[in-house]
């Protein structure tokens, strides 16, 4: 990467660390967080014994939209992700739109996980829960992180391989166990309505989310053009097959189901007895942990891409001389992220991620057929029956938004009006450097 100057001077830049299969890790990583050790009560309340059908259903749909994300994703090198993307594709405005959902649905979504890494950890010490150890154990958490990823891309991906793997231990564990004791259950009488299928693909949509996250970084990518496709149709893959086995191996061990909190804790409890729980559990905080350590690396790429282009204020820009990352935007995100973990949004993030990734989602794969007409130059991955695959695409959004309420309407009206207020501070931030007079 060439080395930025200012005034003369050589600035630092970004380091191209992250190589092919950490770049799989990190989009597995940001897929897999403590959902999986609660939806399946959910999804079984909805459809119960076709409940593993519905995960199919959800990876459809999704592999629609992540095929547009491979296509566009292989014209950049940048960081910034979907906010990139919209903003070649349909200018700065509508890139700023897209920069604040993916930015807060990161902060909320990495605070949410914090504050249930305290939850499970109370099941092994509840006074985890208490106020003052609580607020102890956050900034521990979230601090420590950020420290790692402060102080080299290079560490920051390396934990997220650990845990990409070490999550994927127990959950294997429990399908390669599970699947011994699994019994076949019936269909259930009546058949479920349309309306739950399409909730529980809904469910499930929240589930796969989040691999729009391992793209925010891809200015540390080693070859992102070519990697970016590979790492998505790969993670698409592993993570729709440890989903659907978990419900089939839940539905077949596990009666009453829905009626759980911690589905697969019981579940593992009733075929491999407390031992089994405690690995379970013990799989959820490693689960919830590895979440984190893929939002600390990946997110503060997000606000340094809004920076670089003037987006944002150029502080979030700075790299640093030694570590060569990008130290403010990853101070104000760990900052951030601990200030709403401590006042807990784990409601508040449910609510905005559904909408907002929705309409991110929406946004790429428009993108896709946008950028074929606009760029002369040709993807380094060239989607198949592009145009087609992102109408289709196009379509699924716009049926599971036609699924939320006035609640999520508000969170994303407060939000765009956030975005138009930086949206205005740029331009008169421009304007003034315009008209500003010669020295």
């Amino acid at each position: 990467m060439a080395t930025p100057v200012r005034d003369g001077r050589a600035e630092p830049s970004l380091v191209r660390a992250i190589g092919r299969w950490s770049l799989t890790a990190l989009v597995i990583n940001s897929i897999i967080g403590s959902g999986i050790f609660g939806l399946p009560a959910i999804v079984a309340g909805l459809l119960g014994p076709l409940s593993p059908v519905a995960y199919l259903l959800a990876a459809a749909g999704m592999g629609l939209i992540m095929a547009c994300f491979a296509e566009v994703a292989s014209r950049f090198t940048a960081a910034g992700g979907p906010y990139l993307y919209a903003r070649e594709a349909f200018g700065a405005l509508l890139g700023v739109q897209i920069g604040w959902l993916t930015w807060l649905v990161r902060i909320t979504a990495a605070a949410a996980n914090a504050n249930l890494f305290i939850l499970y950890l109370a099941e092994f010490w509840p006074p985890a829960e208490e106020p003052i150890p609580r607020a102890l154990l956050l900034t521990l958490l979230i601090g420590g992180l950020a420290l790692v990823n402060y102080r080299g891309v290079r560490a920051g991906a390396q934990v997220s391989d650990i845990f990409a793997i070490l999550k994927l231990i127990p959950l294997l564990l429990f399908i390669a166990v599970g699947l011994f004791f699994t019994k076949s259950i019936g269909p259930r009488s009546p058949s479920p309505s349309a309306d739950a299928w399409l909730q529980a693909v809904l469910v499930l949509v929240y589930a796969y989310g989040g691999f729009e996250a391992a793209l925010l970084p891809m200015a540390e990518a080693k070859d992102p053009r070519r990697d970016a496709p590979f790492a998505l149709f790969v993670a698409l893959v592993v993570v729709t097959a440890i989903f659907t086995l978990i419900q089939v191996v839940v539905i077949g061990t596990l009666p009453q189901t829905a009626r759980m909190d911690r589905p697969l804790a019981s579940a593992a409890r009733m075929f491999a007895g407390a031992l089994g729980a405690g690995v379970i559990s013990a799989g959820a905080l490693i689960s919830v942990y590895g979440y984190l350590s893929s939002m600390m690396l990946n997110a503060p790429r997000l606000t340094f891409a809004l920076a670089e282009r003037g987006d944002f204020p150029s502080a979030f820009a700075a790299v640093h001389p030694r570590f060569r990352t990008p130290h403010i935007s990853i101070v104000a995100f760990a900052i951030l992220t601990w200030s709403l973990a401590l006042a807990g949004t784990f409601a508040w993030n449910v609510l905005l991620s559904a909408v907002a990734r929705l309409f991110t989602y929406a946004s790429t794969c428009l993108a896709l057929i946008v950028l074929r007409r606009k760029c002369a130059e040709e993807a380094a991955f060239r989607l198949p029956g592009g145009p087609l695959i992102a109408t289709l695409a196009l379509a699924f959004s716009a049926i599971l938004v036609t699924r939320m309420g006035r609640g999520e309407l508000l969170v994303l009206l407060v939000t765009s009006l956030l975005a138009l207020a930086n949206w205005a501070w740029r331009v008169h931030h421009e304007r003034r450097r315009t008209i500003a007079p010669a020295p």
